[in-house]
């Protein structure tokens, strides 16, 4: 099992919806059950320096099957996962909008959302999440 480009496309479709509805352009990516993207969009007006983030929130959230809201609140220091930001050649995300996808209890991939505060990212996230 894993993430089809009709569900990346679906969930990229909804945290678009969300992101429009916030007004915060928005980067939005969706890797599948491997950490490879599967698609991508830059929204109009969003930062190109949030492309990379919204592809590693993905990727870390799918690579430890856990949103990166919640890695980074356990990676500070004094936590269990301090540190692991630096693991992975510096690819781990540590702050909101990542969330894994999951099908019959399996994570199978992830969306990543980057270009607004941690809030925005995660409520974006979790809109293009629901669509899967």
């Amino acid at each position: 099992m894993s993430v089809t480009l009709e569900d990346a496309r679906r969930v990229i479709a909804a945290a678009e919806k969300r992101a429009d509805e916030i007004g915060q352009p928005m980067n939005i990516a969706v890797v599948d059950s491997g950490g490879n993207l599967v698609a991508h969009v830059r929204q109009d007006g969003a930062w190109i320096g949030s492309v990379n983030i919204s592809i590693n929130k993905a990727w870390t959230s799918k690579a430890f099957d856990i949103e990166t809201k919640a890695l980074g609140e356990n990676s500070q220091p004094t936590q269990q996962f301090y540190g692991i930001h630096a693991t992975n050649g510096g690819k781990v995300a540590i702050f909101a909008g990542g969330v894994p996808l999951s099908r019959d209890g399996v994570v199978v991939g992830a969306v990543g959302v980057s270009g607004g505060s941690g809030d925005q990212d995660q409520t974006v996230a979790e809109a293009g999440a629901a669509a899967f």
